[in-house]
C-alpha cells in the first residue's frame, strides 16, 4: 500500500458514521454517477439536459458539478455560482447555503477549486462533507454527479458508491476504447453496478446502435456482464449553438432532434426495472468503505 493510501486509509480509521450520517433517506434518492473515457464527448452537457429532463417529468433534481478541474455545468446554464462544495467544506455553510437554482426547478452544487483533493483532506472537513451530504436525505428524488472523465480514485470512489452509472461516448474509436477502459475498472471494483451506455453526437441511430454493441460485446465477452444502452443523441448542429448562447439546449431549442433523442433517454431511464436505492445514507456508507480500503 502507498503512503498515501495508508494515511488515507489512517484518516477514516478516526471516525465513524455517527447519528448525523443515518438519517433516514425516506424519499429514497437515487444517485446517478456520468462519465467517460476521455473529455471531449459531451459528458457535462448531457449531465445537465439529462438532469432537466428528469426534471421535466415532475422529479426533483440535484446535479452535481464534479468535473473536478474542469467543472462547467455554471458555463453551460450561463450562471455563475455565489458559493462552491469548497465554500462549504472551508467555511461554518451548510448544503443548502451553496445550492444553486436553474431552469425548471433544476437545482445544481459546483465542486469550486481543490475539491479534487477531497480526500486528502484533514479528517474533520472530511467529516463535514458526509454530514452536511446526508442531510440532503429526502429532499430530491434524483442526484447526478457529473463526474471528471477518466478514472481519478475521487471520480471513481463517486462512481462505486452511486446507484447506477451512466458512461457517455461517441463512436470514435479512441472514445470507446476509453469507455471500455473506465468499464472494466468499475466492474473490476464491484461486479454488480448497475451501467448504462449512452452515445453522444451519432451520425444515425445505425452508428449509435453499433457503438453500443461493441462495448456491450467485450463487456459480456471479458468482463461477463450485459451493460444496458440507454439511448443516443444525434450530431446536432443546435447542440453547439446552445452552448455558444450558454443556455441548456432542450430549453433552447425545446423540438431539435437532440432534445427529443434526450427526452427518450430520461424517459428509457424512468422504465428501467424498478431497483431499489440505497438512498444517500447507503452513498455515503459506500464511500466510506471504498475509502478506506
Amino acid at each position: 500500500m502507498s503512503d498515501q493510501a495508508e494515511k488515507l486509509k489512517q484518516k477514516f480509521n478516526t471516525f465513524s458514521l455517527d447519528e448525523h450520517t443515518q438519517k433516514q433517506d425516506k424519499k429514497g434518492t437515487h444517485t446517478i454517477a456520468v462519465t467517460s473515457g476521455k473529455g471531449g464527448v459531451g459528458k457535462s452537457n448531457f449531465s445537465l439536459n439529462f438532469s432537466l429532463s428528469l426534471a421535466k417529468q415532475k422529479k426533483s433534481v440535484l446535479l452535481f458539478d464534479l468535473d473536478l478541474g474542469f467543472a462547467n455545468i455554471d458555463v453551460l446554464l450561463g450562471l455563475q455560482p455565489k458559493r462552491t462544495l469548497m465554500d462549504m467544506i472551508n467555511s461554518d455553510l451548510t448544503i443548502f447555503n451553496i445550492i444553486e437554482k436553474g431552469p425548471l426547478g433544476l437545482q445544481y452544487v459546483a465542486g469550486g477549486s481543490g475539491f479534487n483533493h477531497l480526500f486528502q483532506m484533514d479528517v474533520n472537513k472530511l467529516r463535514k462533507f458526509f454530514i452536511e451530504l446526508n442531510a440532503l436525505s429526502g429532499h430530491f428524488d434524483y442526484i447526478i454527479l457529473d463526474t471528471g472523465a477518466g478514472l481519478s480514485q475521487e471520480s471513481l470512489r463517486f462512481m462505486l458508491s452511486s446507484d447506477d452509472i451512466i458512461i457517455v461516448t461517441n463512436p470514435e474509436p479512441t472514445s470507446i476504447t476509453d469507455a471500455y477502459a473506465v468499464l472494466k475498472t468499475i466492474l473490476a471494483n464491484e461486479t454488480e453496478k448497475n451501467i448504462e451506455i449512452v452515445v453522444n453526437r451519432s451520425t444515425n441511430e445505425k452508428e449509435a446502435i453499433s457503438t453500443s454493441r461493441k462495448l456491450q460485446l467485450v463487456a459480456a465477452q471479458f468482463l461477463q456482464r450485459k451493460i444496458n444502452y440507454l439511448g443516443h443523441i444525434p450530431d446536432d448542429p443546435n447542440v453547439s449553438k446552445a452552448v455558444k448562447k450558454q443556455v441548456p439546449f432542450t430549453i433552447e431549442y425545446p423540438s431539435t432532434p437532440a432534445t427529443e433523442a434526450i427526452t427518450n433517454i430520461a424517459n428509457s431511464f424512468l422504465y428501467l426495472p424498478p431497483v431499489e436505492p440505497n438512498g444517500l445514507g447507503g452513498f455515503i456508507k459506500k464511500m466510506f468503505a471504498f475509502s478506506r480500503k
